[in-house]
């Protein structure tokens, strides 16, 4: 099927591997980048907001490391965006965070409280506050849905996207936030639960809905709301407008 068959999408949630010890390089879990990048295109997503494996796996010197890498791959490559990893507990990643937003190749801030071993209750405050002022988007993993979200309330100006919808926290977190700065996105495996999406759609809207797929296979990532049981306004909000008037994309 030709690329012009399917609707234009924005991805604002992938990761990639490059051979860094620890990461998994099966070729059965495929994720260079130049397979993802190749793979989009089949499914007409136009751009991917990155961030490494390594660097939500690894700690301190990798994570600066891994930022490095990829904000350089970024700014080479069009269709390459970057979320910019920070560590609460790491400076230099604050450092590096300041700097790298100046760029509009690189959308915002990711955490992963599991992986980095903290807890976004108690570590959070730094982050957001650092976000707030600028009016940065922040991607979290989902550890602590409505703690999160909770947070969110006390900084207006960030937007907080809590990753992979797949609970009734998500709605609820999305629903209840006071300043309607809170968002999900449709990555991971977890969109695949039965009226997950329709339900969400029908609860809150489109508009806090976004696109992404966490490299669990683009063909199912958007098949899944291509074929939801939604409208086409909804699925086209959801694949690629949110995304476009969120941060400002000129694609």
């Amino acid at each position: 099927m030709n690329k012009n068959n399917f609707y234009p999408s924005i991805d604002i949630h992938s990761h990639f591997n490059h051979g860094v010890i620890g990461e998994d390089t099966n070729p059965l879990n495929c994720a260079d980048i130049e397979f993802l990048t190749s793979d989009a295109m089949r499914f007409n997503i136009k751009a991917t907001a990155y961030s490494s494996y390594a660097s939500v796996l690894g700690k301190g010197g990798d994570i600066v490391a891994e930022n490095e890498y990829l904000y350089s791959l970024a700014l080479e490559n069009d269709e390459i965006f970057q979320w910019v990893v920070v560590h609460p507990d790491i400076k230099d990643t604050y450092d590096q965070a300041e700097r790298m937003l100046k760029s509009k190749k690189v959308l915002g801030i990711k955490l992963h409280p599991a992986l980095h071993g903290y807890s976004i209750t108690e570590k959070g405050d730094s982050v957001f506050s650092f976000a707030n002022d600028p009016g940065t988007a922040v991607l979290i993993h989902p550890t602590n849905v409505l703690g999160a979200a909770k947070m969110a309330d006390n900084y207006p100006n960030m937007s907080l996207i809590i990753a992979h919808l797949g609970s009734r926290e998500h709605i609820d977190a999305i629903k209840n936030a006071k300043h309607g700065n809170v968002y999900t996105d449709t990555s991971g495996y977890l969109s695949s639960l039965n009226r997950i999406i329709e339900i969400a759609v029908n609860e809150l809207g489109s508009e806090h809905i976004l696109f992404g797929t966490d490299t669990y296979a683009h063909a199912f990532q958007y098949s899944r709301i291509a074929f939801a049981d939604i409208p086409e306004e909804d699925k086209r909000n959801i694949l690629y407008l949110n995304a476009k008037r969120m941060f400002k994309l000129e694609i």
